[in-house]
């Protein structure tokens, strides 16, 4: 099976069966936005919710702000994203089709060109000869091309504004407020989830690289003479994290180094405590999505791929059918942006400590990506076995679809029953499905496709001796439960403290 296949097969199933779909597809589409369906919207939520409960609310000093995604051209003035938020541009002189310089260097020469000069751009295209991917034409000089997407606010387009390229900056330009409301003490994190707005000069592999996507990201101040002293980072000191290092990337890597947060930062591999923080409650969230811990790992970005704010970038990349894809960042900014917006406005974004020393906090950010995320556990929670039907092995906590109810037969008052538990699940909490519609071997194969973890069957049984059966969608073993147990049983197999082997053996 070929990359592009495998990835054409997580695209049929998503449109097939409501996950994700392109924007204004009946008229053609617009590159790089996607709608998510009735299925997607429900896992994406999913996603979210356990990004927010570890990330946020298991905190005690984070809480979580909705900023306005359109912003004055004073902010981007100010940060930066004027003059260095660029993408090299080329175009084929005879198609005038566009294309990114350096990834279309790296898909004809395998070679990375990121962050190079245009003028270096220029001369490895000359060097290697390299025509218009789509007609063989000649390809322009490389050009920077802003990534912003700008529009006029007002009546008579007097003010200049832009969507938002990240969340960010709502945070940093509210910061005083902010900071009064977390009562001037450092450290202290503010988070926000919402879209961000990217130009993309060719926008593809579906969800991974798109013009409008979701963000999950969280400013973390810091007092940086205390940057070694994270009130949490005891807990996570132990959790073995995979390293890219600088060095491996320079020697040519074929093995990850696999480290403790704790030993990452006492050998400098991680430059504090703040930032390896991260590290190791991403893993621990993208295990918990369903990832494999082998297949990503955290690359030391070198200094000139990083972005203009950053003084040092860990990217989360993951092994995915079309290569090594970064769907996470991590980023050291410093005070970068607080004084940037400082020195704009004439404010002063400083804090007091309480033996008067007046700091400008340095930040940490993690920024997760919630449409990367979300291919990643398709591509990785997506199978195909003896059972003669592909599915997905979501695991409980992000799968979809929770429980699906089946009555074996319509008559008999077995759809009536089958609705009755359907129904009471429901009220119970659990997202419930229920169908009646085909053979029951056809619904099974429905429910697996979507990734519902367990069915629930109703049969002549049931009617007698008032009990279900439930199926496990990962082994097809089936048990049978009073239905007075079913909602305990379903509730210790969703948040795992049981497993399906223990209902099957008795153990249970």
């Amino acid at each position: 099976m070929s990359e592009e296949r495998f990835m054409d097969k997580i695209i049929e199933v998503c449109l097939r069966r409501g996950f994700v779909s392109p924007t204004a597809e009946i008229y053609g589409g617009a590159g790089g936005f996607y709608d998510y369906g009735p299925l997607g919207t429900l896992m994406r939520q999913k996603i979210i919710d356990l990004w927010r409960q570890s990330f946020v609310l298991d905190e005690d000093n984070i809480f979580e702000i909705a900023g306005s995604t359109m912003l004055p051209e004073s902010v981007f003035k100010a940060s930066g994203h004027l003059d260095s938020f660029d993408d090299p541009l080329i175009q084929c002189e005879k198609c005038k089709s566009m294309f990114k310089a350096d990834d279309t260097i790296k898909r004809i020469t395998g070679t990375s060109a990121e962050g190079l000069s245009l003028d270096e751009l220029d001369k490895i295209i000359a060097e290697n000869k390299i025509e218009c991917p789509s007609c063989k034409g000649p390809l322009s000089k490389a050009r920077d091309f802003n990534l912003m997407f700008k529009t006029e606010i007002g009546s008579t387009g007097g003010i200049k504004g832009y969507l938002r390229p990240e969340t960010a900056q709502n945070i940093f330009i509210n910061f005083k407020r902010l900071a009064n409301f977390m009562r001037n003490k450092l450290p202290f994190g503010i988070a926000q989830m919402g879209s961000a707005f990217r130009n993309e000069i060719s926008p593809r592999n579906f969800l991974i690289r798109g013009r409008e996507f979701e963000q999950m990201e969280i400013e973390m101040f810091y007092d940086p003479a205390k940057e070694n002293e994270h009130p949490r980072f005891q807990e996570v000191a132990d959790i073995e994290i995979n390293i890219v290092t600088r060095e491996m990337q320079e020697k040519g890597w074929e093995k990850l180094l696999k480290i403790t947060a704790e030993k990452a930062v006492d050998d400098g591999i991680i430059p504090n405590q703040y930032l390896a923080y991260y590290l190791a409650m991403e893993t621990l969230l993208l295990k918990e999505f369903g990832i494999p811990e082998d297949d990503f790992w955290f690359r030391h970005m070198q200094d000139h791929e990083a972005p203009h704010y950053s003084a040092g970038n860990f990217d989360l990349e993951a092994n995915l059918s079309i290569g090594h894809m970064e769907i996470i960042g991590n980023a050291l900014r410093t005070d970068y942006d607080l004084q940037k917006h400082a020195k704009a406005t004439n404010s002063a974004f400083e804090i007091v400590s309480p033996d008067g020393k007046k700091i400008v906090p340095h930040v940490c950010e993690p920024s997760l990506g919630v449409g990367r995320i979300f291919y990643t556990v398709l591509e990785k929670c997506y199978r195909e076995d003896e059972r003669g039907w592909s599915w997905f092995q979501f695991p409980p906590p992000i799968a979809p679809l929770e429980v699906a109810v089946f009555p074996l037969m319509k008559k008999d008052g077995l759809a009536e029953l089958a609705q009755e538990i359907h129904n009471e699940l429901k009220d119970a909490g659990y997202l419930s499905y229920y169908d009646e519609s085909g053979k029951i071997g056809k619904r099974y194969a429905r429910a697996d496709e979507i990734g519902i973890p367990y069915c629930v069957t109703v049969d002549y049984d049931s009617l007698k001796e008032f009990s279900i059966t439930i199926r496990d969608r990962d082994t097809m073993k089936q048990i049978k439960l009073p239905i007075e147990d079913l909602e305990i049983a379903l509730g210790e197999l969703m948040d795992e403290e049981a497993g399906f082997e223990e209902f099957t053996t008795g153990e249970k």
